[in-house]
């Protein structure tokens, strides 16, 4: 006999074998229907709660750490014993960052007013600060000006020049500048301009809008950092930045700022590092407690169902075995009931999650979660899984099944 004759025959004689097999599961679902609801109930629900905690497990850390990036910085450059940084020190962080981030550099110095005062004054780039810092209640803010040595139609000086153009110009010329609420009332309490100076050089400014915070930035006067620089011959001493990414992420990008930058002290955030890892923390461990109990109460009662089953069904398997069927047989058919139960459940329930996931997002963060396909197979899995640890115990009832016994009725 050939080998395709010899495959045809097997295949002829394992098919009826398979298409009775389904024809059985198909038969046990449709007869005890109530049950196979009941089970297939739970199981909807424990996959569809699975499906949104991993969807929201995912998408709630991403949105948390956005959220947390409005609070300002999480990392902070400073040169080293209180000097300047490089002037290039920015262009570094901008390299390290790679788009996974903001920084704004800040140069700090105390002037005096008119009349004498001592008021701190930072230079900073407005734009970067506005993303850096959004929780600053602003009024108006300033536009980045150009030099104000172009302003005032000046050149680079020559050794027998003012070697300060600034100081010349300056009374001429109005620097946009953000106000502190509490520095206002001393310096321009009319919202009038005025006069800094710093080591001899005068800054005339002009107010464009308040700060308010409710600490120190309440107390000090932003300008530029070009007019900064200009006016003081200093660079920023101070870099802040805002780096995305889990804890993992953010700790690998200050050792590449450490690396880059060696002329600067690279130090975390503690409050907004710590303040991150502590709700990240509790959301992770919330989601995955609830799912934890909803899906041991769903496995009670697929155990409860699947044991309803064989004390329901001691006739039909006794039957079976009297008619030659092994244990073996007799346990993989409950399993695959169990089985198909679980897939059929997480299949279901993993629409219904997506869903859940879907409708949480916008009620509690205003914002879409996105299904995450690849919480199938997971799902898939688990459920499968809950209902085959569910059948062990009715399959070690299955095995005392005694045909004589149940068939004589007693």
């Amino acid at each position: 006999m050939s080998h395709a004759v010899r495959d045809l025959a097997a295949s002829r004689a394992h098919g009826p074998h398979t298409s009775m097999f389904l024809r059985m599961l198909v038969r046990a679902a449709i007869l005890r229907r109530g049950r196979a609801a009941s089970a297939l109930f739970a199981m909807v629900v424990a996959a569809a709660v699975a499906t949104a905690m991993l969807n929201l497990y995912v998408d709630v850390q991403a949105k948390l750490r956005r959220e947390f990036r409005n609070y300002g910085a999480n990392i902070i450059l400073v040169g080293k014993d209180g000097a300047s940084l490089p002037s290039d020190a920015l262009a570094h962080v901008d390299s390290v960052l790679a788009g996974r981030g903001i920084a704004a550099p800040f140069g700090l110095v105390v002037a005096r007013t008119a009349d004498g005062q001592p008021i701190v004054v930072a230079g900073t780039d407005f734009e970067r600060v506005r993303q850096l810092d959004r929780w600053w209640s602003v009024s108006t803010w300033p536009e980045s000006p150009s030099s104000s040595v172009r302003q005032s139609g000046g050149s680079v000086p020559s050794e027998n020049q003012n070697p300060h153009p600034v100081a010349q110009d300056a009374t001429r010329v109005g620097h946009p500048a953000l106000i502190g609420v509490r520095a206002l009332a001393t310096v321009a309490p009319k919202n009038q301009a005025f006069d800094l100076s710093f080591q001899g050089r005068t800054l005339h400014v002009t107010p464009t809008g308040t700060v308010q915070t409710g600490a120190a930035e309440d107390s000090r006067i932003y300008v530029s950092l070009v007019d900064f620089v200009e006016w003081t011959g200093l660079q920023p001493s101070t870099i802040e930045v805002a780096a995305s990414g889990s804890p993992e992420e953010v700790a690998g990008i200050m050792s590449q700022l450490t690396q880059a930058i060696p002329a600067g002290d690279v130090r975390p955030v503690r409050q907004i590092m710590e303040g991150e890892a502590r709700v990240l923390g509790k959301t992770r461990a919330t989601l995955l407690a609830a799912a934890a109990l909803i899906i041991l109460t769903a496995a009670l009662c697929v155990l409860s169902t699947l044991m309803g089953w064989v004390f329901d069904r001691r006739r039909d398997f006794a039957i079976m075995k009297a008619l030659g069927a092994s244990g073996r047989l007799l346990n993989g058919f409950f399993a695959a009931e169990a089985a198909a139960l679980g897939a059929t459940g997480a299949l279901i329930g993993f629409l219904v999650g997506i869903g859940i996931a879907a409708w949480i997002g916008r009620v509690n963060f205003h914002a879409p979660v996105v299904p995450r396909f690849s919480v199938l197979p997971v799902v898939l899995a688990g459920s499968m899984v809950v209902t085959l640890l569910s059948a062990i115990l009715p399959i070690s009832l299955l095995r005392r099944v005694q045909p004589a016994v149940i068939l004589r009725g007693e």
